[in-house]
């Protein structure tokens, strides 16, 4: 899934905002926390995409996969990132209804979750029982807080639904996160329930997310999302994006993934 493609990194360039891009590892091998072949070329793609930004800070994911592919842009630019704890995967585990086990919370049968329509709203959908047993507002409340912190750090202090941009600047920042975790920091900056992102919204491995602040009245700024699930520097290679993050398109489709 693309929505636009990887103009907007430059026609943005120049406009008085701040950008946030928020990129997917390439494709993993979760073995040993890194990436396959395919997801090291994904890596060298991506790299040559972002470093003709004027990027202020690079933050990354403690995880081995999200490290290794933001080894390529560092090292281009001789530069280093910032590793946050809460940039992990997001996984609190949940009790799935229709299994023993205990998948991560983001890992649901659409026949299930759907049912319940307090899943859809911002404010409720992690108040109901599964939810509470997995802990999961905690962690959720623990990953937004601390995207708060940044953004305040960088002149823009959360006020209710909306920020206080008490530095409009035009900071470009990058995170080298996860699929879930990524959802996570979207719903929470455009007030829509993650899981409404998590079950319809693909983000293929190396894939950018960008969003970038609006500031009508002088003071009061939100963000909007420009793009999503950008691989336009895959295409541009004629690299074909991974199937990592998404199911089969039909249930007879036996090499794809059902669960």
């Amino acid at each position: 899934m693309s929505m636009g493609t990887g103009t907007h990194d430059f026609d943005l360039k120049g406009r008085k905002l701040m950008k946030i891009l928020i990129v997917r590892h390439g494709d993993p091998d979760y073995s040993i926390d890194s990436l396959t072949e395919k997801g090291w070329r994904e890596a060298e793609y991506l790299s040559e995409r972002l470093t003709k930004l004027d990027v202020k800070e690079f933050y990354v994911s403690p995880m081995g996969r999200a490290k290794d592919t933001a080894s390529f842009t560092l090292k281009k630019l001789n530069r280093t990132a910032v590793e946050c704890e809460w940039l992990r995967e997001f996984a609190p585990r949940i009790r799935r209804p229709d299994c023993e086990d205990s998948p991560v919370v983001w890992d649901w049968l659409p026949q299930d979750w759907t049912k319940h329509e307090e899943f859809y709203d911002y404010d409720k959908w992690c108040d109901q029982e599964i939810m509470q047993e997995g802990k999961v507002r905690q962690e959720y409340e623990w990953v937004t807080g601390s995207l708060d912190r940044l953004l305040a750090e960088h002149g823009y202090v959360r006020d209710g639904h909306l920020y206080r941009a008490e530095r409009p600047n035009q900071d470009t920042i990058v995170f080298f996160c996860h699929f879930g975790l990524g959802c996570v920091l979207i719903s929470h900056l455009l007030g829509i329930s993650p899981m409404v992102l998590w079950h319809g919204f693909c983000a293929a491995p190396t894939s950018v997310a960008t969003l970038v602040t609006e500031e009508r009245r002088k003071g009061i700024a939100s963000f909007r999302m420009s793009s999503y699930g950008d691989i336009s520097h895959l295409y541009v290679k004629d690299e074909e994006p991974a199937f990592s993050a998404r199911f089969c398109e039909m249930y007879e489709n036996t090499d794809e993934r059902h669960d």
